[in-house]
């Protein structure tokens, strides 16, 4: 029974129940009392009807003005007489000294009442009595002579017990109706109590607490940002992480998604909107993979949940790591390029070609020296330099030519240099990219020149181009024209360029078909905005 009692319903149930009886019964008591109340008024009214009637009786007045012999009888028999009829409990005629000429105890007749004549004043009164008959309802009006002179009163009074009993009688219809309201609100109440336990799923009150608690410890605990929407897009849920991701705050909670952020490539993401799985969102801090899912309970629609990953470190790790994985790539090509170059330097001379040999290795010295002279005459800058020659070892192995332009100058020391070496190295790998499915030969010239007030850089590649129309789509996080099954997401490369470049107070230029041209400017006198090196997609 006391698990039964703890189920929602039945405390639900029960605590209507409790509430609705209470106030019924009070409501009851109440009722009563004013019934009460009226009946009362009513019977006041009635003890006032039958004064006025025994005043009006001539036989009455004529005794009370001329005191006439007999007349004593008369006056009581008929206030007997209409007493019996009307059911009062005593009707007293009283003379202007207040003396008795009628009483249902005759031993009265004769004595004076107490109080004074109240009707003197030509008015009916009504009101209780505690006279010697015991609580009445009482009524009192002026008795006139057949000469219009006021010469005594009459008073009626209706016993207590009657008015009661009246009550009583009343009271059980009533009783009823107010039985027919309570069966009514026990049913409603049951059914209210029913459909709280269909909205709560079932759930008892220990259980949806225990859901309570587990779920703010899951939000507030959790590395990844939640934000969940109902089925009109408005904002229910939303977790720390997700607070700091989105900039949002906990405000949010009830706006709709249009009013919280502005229209861009992350609304439409969290909307749901042309995305497939994870979907990748540059926003101007972090790198978020953002996924959505729908949410459907017992069969209904009711919104959908995002969860929200920060990629930031995890795509400077890579970045790192596509670094260290390029340069030993590149030391291994290097290492298959001196060993066949020194199998063929053994073997001539073995052969005796020893000026062959030599020629050979005066060639080799020679076309390594070049790229390398051309590099440290046009730029300074270490670290582009650096870049720059691991950039030329992937080409080797991937069978393309990087070419640094003639008018290619950078001075030892330009202005923020690890923003100018991520826009450089990001362009340079969206070129190889481009340059993945086309026959040789495949080229890349990069051009780097720097004046007083801007640095230009320019990456153009002999691929396939810009698709026609979409020289602005190109620079959206996620967009690529280079998908290939089971290959990590990509699209991030040209998104981090145009976040670097508008942050910088730059511009980028696209020239397309045949070929692709990035044209990039940056000001030198540029406000200093930290910024990271971002990882090249």
């Amino acid at each position: 029974m006391r698990s039964r009692m703890r189920r929602l319903s039945s405390q639900i149930l029960m605590a209507q129940l409790v509430i609705l009886a209470a106030t019924i019964g009070v409501g009851f008591v109440l009722f009563a009392h004013v019934e009460r109340g009226h009946l009362d008024k009513e019977y006041e009214a009635r003890a006032a009807s039958i004064a006025s009637t025994v005043s009006g009786v001539p036989s009455i007045r004529s005794c009370m003005e001329h005191d006439a012999p007999g007349c004593a009888t008369t006056i009581q028999t008929i206030a007997m007489s209409i007493g019996r009829e009307t059911h009062a409990s005593y009707v007293v005629v009283i003379d202007m000294h207040r003396v008795r000429h009628s009483h249902p105890d005759p031993a009265l007749i004769g004595q004076p009442v107490t109080e004074p004549i109240v009707t003197s004043d030509g008015r009916v009164h009504l009101g209780a009595d505690n006279g010697s008959t015991g609580r009445s309802a009482n009524g009192k009006a002026p008795l006139y002579g057949l000469d219009g002179r006021m010469v005594g009163e009459v008073s009626v009074g209706i016993r207590e017990s009657s008015v009661s009993s009246a009550l009583r009688q009343e009271l059980p219809s009533y009783a009823t109706w107010f039985a027919i309201a309570l069966a009514f609100g026990t049913i409603a109440s049951f059914g209210l109590a029913a459909h709280l336990k269909r909205r709560t799923f079932g759930l008892e009150l220990d259980e949806i607490s225990q859901l309570l608690q587990e779920r703010e410890g899951m939000l507030h605990g959790v590395r990844e940002g939640v934000i969940a929407f109902d089925r009109r897009d408005r904002v229910s849920v939303v977790n720390d992480e997700a607070q700091r991701l989105l900039g949002v705050q906990v405000s949010a909670v009830g706006e709709h998604l249009n009013d919280v952020l502005p229209e861009g490539r992350l609304r439409d993401a969290l909307a749901g909107r042309d995305t497939k799985g994870d979907d990748i969102v540059l926003t101007d801090d972090v790198i978020l993979v953002i996924n959505r899912m729908p949410v459907t309970v017992a069969g209904r629609p009711h919104g959908s949940i995002v969860t929200l990953r920060d990629r930031t470190e995890v795509a400077g790790l890579r970045s790192e790591l596509d670094g260290e994985r390029g340069l030993t790539d590149s030391l291994r090509a290097q290492q298959h390029e001196f060993a066949n170059r020194l199998h063929a330097v053994a073997g001539l001379l073995q052969l005796g070609y020893s000026d062959e040999a030599l020629d050979y290795v005066l060639q080799i010295q020679g076309t390594g020296a070049e790229f390398d002279n051309t590099l440290r005459t046009h730029i300074e800058a270490p670290q582009v330099v650096g870049l720059l020659l691991g950039k030329a070892a992937e080409a080797s192995e991937r069978g393309i030519e990087l070419v640094i332009a003639p008018e290619t100058w950078l001075g030892e020391s330009p202005d923020k240099v690890q923003a100018l070496t991520s826009i450089l190295g990001n362009l340079i790998d969206n070129a190889f990219a481009a340059l993945g499915t086309v026959p040789a030969p495949r080229r890349v010239v990069v051009a780097i020149v720097e004046d007083e007030s801007e640095v230009t850089i320019t990456v153009a590649d002999n691929g396939p181009g810009i698709p026609a129309g979409s020289e602005r789509m190109i620079f959206r996080d996620g967009y690529s024209t280079n998908e290939q099954a089971g290959a990590r997401p990509r699209g991030l490369g040209l998104a981090l360029v145009e976040r670097l470049v508008t942050k910088l107070g730059g511009s980028t230029v696209v020239s397309g078909g045949p070929g692709a041209r990035f044209t990039v400017r940056l000001p030198v006198a540029s406000p200093s905005v930290p910024i990271g090196s971002g990882a090249p997609e």
